[in-house]
Parts: structure tokens; C-alpha cells; sequence
């Protein structure tokens, strides 16, 4: 997948990057116009082009069947930090992971290889985000809330959710590549599953590695706790499980960094999701224990007041 992942760098790092110049590479690519959704949102810190793309399976919703759906989401806060910071940012990584993804996938729909369900990808497009302070390298920011952002990259029909996302701003990670999360859901962080372990086993060729996660990393932004980054944002506004993949370095990098992409790292993210998509929307690859789920609640109780912004604000 290095050429969807090269492609698709030479348009997102230019100050004209937007919604539509990747839409138009994702028609070239086979995909339906109508399969693609851009929505422009705009703050006083800036604006940013929202993508939701659908690759309908043959025996998805979109079909009016029963297949589970998967969503790929590409967190970030942007691709570019201009006019301060000249060029692609390290931060931009998850989307161009997710972009990569949904065009191989459309791609393999096209030539006849259509998955059992549909796969949503939603990401965003901001060559000109700001930043901010972080221990112990800057952050980038967004002009975006993150209320604005789980409106726009949630979709209701995600059965499972693969979050990628940039996290090299963090002394927890020490490993050039991608890692993964234990699953996350309804505010708890559930046990690693073992069919994702797999797939990134087969994926990268290595043992599977699985970063670590606090309670404070699946609770909302904005609460005055310590975040490894927003992830597991995506977790707070959905009951869905959320597995995040990490694109990891052994040193803390700058979100806003430039010069900081590794290729073939942001192919292995995006070959994951597409080996989640087939095996998850087949029925094969579960995110999580629903058994073992329900056992929780019975002896512990709900854990979604995690996902809010708390009792005490």
C-alpha cells in the first residue's frame, strides 16, 4: 500500500490541501462521488475539511443486510501548521493512514473485491491548524472543537472503531512503528484482544505490541487531566469498542514536526485497518468479549460517566 500512502502525501503536504483535492483522488481510485462527504467547519482559530467515506460490502447495511461495520478514523489536529511551520506535520500521520486506507479498500471493491460489510473512514483536512504547549513536546492543536470533531467523525452505524493517530509526543511509547491499545468502551478499558493481535502479528511481521493506557487517556479533553493524546477521543462520544493504533517513534517528536513521516510506517497503520476491515466485518475478529463485557456491568456497574466531562466541572 506504499503507492496509496505516497500519493496521497504529495497531496496533503501543500498549503492547497483540501477535502476535495482527496476526494477527487478517491473517484480516480473507483470510488462514487455520492460515497463521499465533505463538510467544511469553520472557528476563530481556523477551519477544516471534514471527510466521511462510505466502501459499501456486499452484505453490509448499505446493502440492507447484517454484516457489521467498521469505522477507520484518522485523529488529528492537522496536517500543516502554516504559515508558522513549512510542510506536512508529523500529526498528520493518522490521516494519511486512514486516506490510504479507504483507497485500497475502494480500490479492491472496484477490481471485485468487495468486504462482507461496509467500512465508514472519517478523517479531516487542515493544512494551517495551530499548536500548543505539551510536556514534553509541543502538541498541535485544532481549529476545531473536539465536540465538533466526534459530530463529524462518529457515525452511528460503527459496529467496532480503529482510531489512528500520531503519538510520538510521549516518553510511554519507545517504539519506532505502530502499537495498539487494549479495547476501550462505554468508559472501560477492557482486556487486549487477541484477534487484533493477530492481524498486527501478521501485519508487521513482529510480536504484536500494545501500548500502555490510563483511566485520565479515555476521559473527554478540555477536563484539566493529563491526556498521552486523543486517541481514544473517539471513545467518549460512542458505545462502539475503539482499539487506537499508535504510529510510535523511540523518541518524543513534535506533533508539529515536519520531516518526522515514516512511510512505511503509516503503510503498516493503514495495511492494519484494511486486514481489520476484512476480518471484523466477516465475523472473524472481535474486538472485544461480549460475555465477559456483560459480567463487568453486572459486578461493577456502568462506567459511561467516563465518557462525560465529569460530576465536579
Amino acid at each position: 500500500m506504499l503507492k496509496q500512502v505516497i500519493d496521497l502525501h504529495e497531496i496533503l503536504d501543500t498549503p492547497s490541501a483540501s477535502g476535495e483535492a482527496v476526494k477527487a483522488y478517491l473517484v480516480a481510485c473507483g470510488a462514487a462521488p455520492e460515497s463521499i462527504r465533505i463538510k467544511r467547519v469553520s472557528s476563530d482559530k481556523g477551519a477544516s475539511d471534514f471527510m466521511h467515506i462510505t466502501v459499501a460490502g456486499h452484505s453490509g447495511k448499505q446493502a440492507g443486510k447484517q454484516a457489521p461495520t467498521l469505522g477507520v478514523i484518522g485523529r488529528l489536529g492537522g496536517i500543516g501548521a502554516r504559515p508558522d511551520i513549512t510542510g506536512f506535520v508529523s500529526d498528520g500521520d493518522g490521516a494519511l493512514a486512514a486516506l490510504a486506507a479507504a483507497a485500497k479498500l475502494i480500490g479492491m471493491a472496484t477490481q471485485g473485491d468487495r468486504l462482507a460489510g461496509d467500512v465508514i473512514i472519517t478523517t479531516h483536512i487542515c493544512p494551517d491548524a495551530p499548536t500548543r504547549e505539551h510536556h514534553p513536546v509541543p502538541f498541535m492543536d485544532s481549529p476545531i472543537s473536539f465536540e465538533d470533531t466526534w459530530e463529524h467523525e462518529i457515525d452511528k452505524a460503527m459496529d467496532a472503531i480503529v482510531s489512528i493517530d500520531t503519538t510520538k509526543g510521549n516518553r510511554v511509547i519507545n517504539l519506532r512503528g505502530v502499537s495498539m491499545s487494549p479495547t476501550v468502551k462505554q468508559g472501560y478499558i477492557l482486556r487486549t484482544s487477541e484477534d487484533l493481535m493477530d492481524v498486527m502479528s501478521r501485519v508487521t511481521g513482529r510480536l504484536p505490541h500494545v501500548f500502555a493506557l490510563t483511566q485520565q487517556d479515555i476521559t473527554p479533553y478540555g477536563n484539566g487531566l493529563h491526556h498521552l493524546n486523543s486517541i481514544l477521543q473517539p471513545a467518549v462520544a460512542t458505545s462502539a469498542p475503539v482499539v487506537g493504533v499508535a504510529l510510535a517513534a523511540e523518541t518524543a517528536v513534535a506533533g508539529c514536526a515536519t520531516g518526522a513521516s515514516h512511510e512505511v510506517d503509516i503503510e503498516q497503520a493503514a495495511r492494519f485497518a484494511v486486514e481489520v476491515a476484512k476480518d471484523f466485518t466477516a465475523g472473524i475478529c472481535q474486538f472485544y468479549d461480549a460475555e465477559e463485557f456483560e459480567r463487568i456491568i453486572a459486578l461493577y456497574g456502568e462506567h459511561t460517566h467516563f465518557q462525560s466531562g465529569g460530576a465536579r466541572q
